[in-house]
């Protein structure tokens, strides 16, 4: 029954044709869906973040103003403002409207993540440490360019090197922030106070992206250690380990099925000398539960960068270090795919033991 399960998997894989978003002119950093997945939103090495209209790839607009790579880009919860961290030290406000950058918040060093706070009123950053300035994470009030609040990251106790911020996003109700780091960390921190709240070490290397689901109750982690794990939002618990054989740069968690979405690749500067076919550029799903891959979408000529969902779970997004956008759209078979293990039987139901719904022949 799995034989057949990834069998047919794979076959959708086989079928599916993306659409090829030729947009940035450099390696892509951040791919994301807005609330809603109508609007997808990339940011690349080029300084100029795009929106394409999710359901068939049209380029409505781009974001001019930056002076150095976008590292991380957030659409608000009804997708009228956009959010930018670029590192040329400054985070913007953008109208997704217009295009037209509504404010500018500056920073000591380059800003490495940024988030929306629930109600879309206040939004936090990290920015990585410059000269004598430490790394910090900085919280606004969407109407002021100067920061209502800052929290110091000094160095390591234990080894004195200055650990920087990769990854920053509100918990629910904005009662903590939380912030992933390049030496493993996930920690939370308390808003209003600035206290660290709670560390976990959750990875050997550098944490390069976290991705939530829509409820927030679980997030998955993507590092550089060649994992991937699904974490418990409520106390950080770890529940599951997604192994490669390379390093991973982003994990996305399918909102309608049990499915991770995994992207990476080795290291971008050993890209110009490896084929596409042994640097095994490709997107690579895994079972959330049972942990087993059972698929790959190629495609790509460089390490994935950035994945994302679509919300409504039809098609998701990937972005590479060869400067293109990949959109997939999941075929039928994928979407009426079932899951391999039995549902328990239903009372007055006589329970079928490891039984799968017959497959047509014609459908192998």
């Amino acid at each position: 029954n799995y034989y057949i399960y990834s069998y047919l998997v794979l076959n959708t894989h086989i079928t599916m044709r993306p659409i090829l978003l030729k947009g940035h002119e450099r390696s892509i950093t951040c791919v994301k869906y807005n609330y809603d997945g109508d609007l997808l939103f990339t940011a690349s090495k080029d300084h100029v973040p795009s929106v394409w209209r999710g359901e068939d790839g049209e380029r409505l607009g781009t974001f001019n103003g930056h002076k150095g790579t976008i590292w991380d880009l957030d659409c608000n919860r009804f997708s009228t403002h956009l959010l930018t961290a670029s590192a040329d030290a400054s985070a913007k406000l953008w109208s997704c409207q217009t295009g037209e950058c509504l404010r500018t918040f500056t920073h000591r060093g380059p800003v490495r993540g940024v988030a929306w706070a629930d109600g879309s009123k206040q939004f936090a950053t990290i920015s990585d440490p410059f000269v004598e300035h430490n790394a910090k994470i900085s919280i606004y009030d969407v109407d002021n360019e100067h920061p209502c609040f800052e929290i110091d990251l000094p160095k390591d106790h234990t080894t004195s090197k200055r650990v920087n911020p990769t990854n920053v996003v509100w918990m629910p109700l904005n009662e903590y922030i939380l912030v992933t780091f390049d030496n493993g960390a996930i920690r939370l921190y308390d808003p209003q106070t600035g206290n660290e709240e709670e560390e976990v070490m959750g990875h050997e290397k550098k944490i390069n992206r976290i991705s939530f689901n829509r409820e927030k109750t679980l997030f998955v982690t993507a590092s550089s250690d060649n994992t991937a794990k699904l974490f418990d939002a409520v106390d950080l618990k770890h529940f599951k380990t997604y192994k490669t054989d390379r390093p991973v740069n982003d994990a996305v968690i399918s909102e309608t099925k049990d499915h991770i979405l995994i992207g990476g690749g080795q290291d971008a500067m050993s890209v110009t000398t490896t084929s596409g076919k042994v640097g095994k550029f490709d997107t690579r799903f895994f079972h959330l539960v049972y942990e087993e891959e059972f698929g790959t979408v190629k495609g790509h000529f460089g390490p994935i960068n950035a994945l994302a969902i679509n919300p409504n779970g039809r098609s998701y997004a990937s972005g590479a270090e060869d400067g293109y956008i990949r959109l997939h759209f999941f075929d039928k078979s994928y979407l009426d795919m079932k899951d391999p293990v039995p549902e328990e039987a239903i009372d007055g139901e006589e329970e079928e033991k490891g039984e799968m719904p017959p497959i047509e022949e014609e459908k192998q």
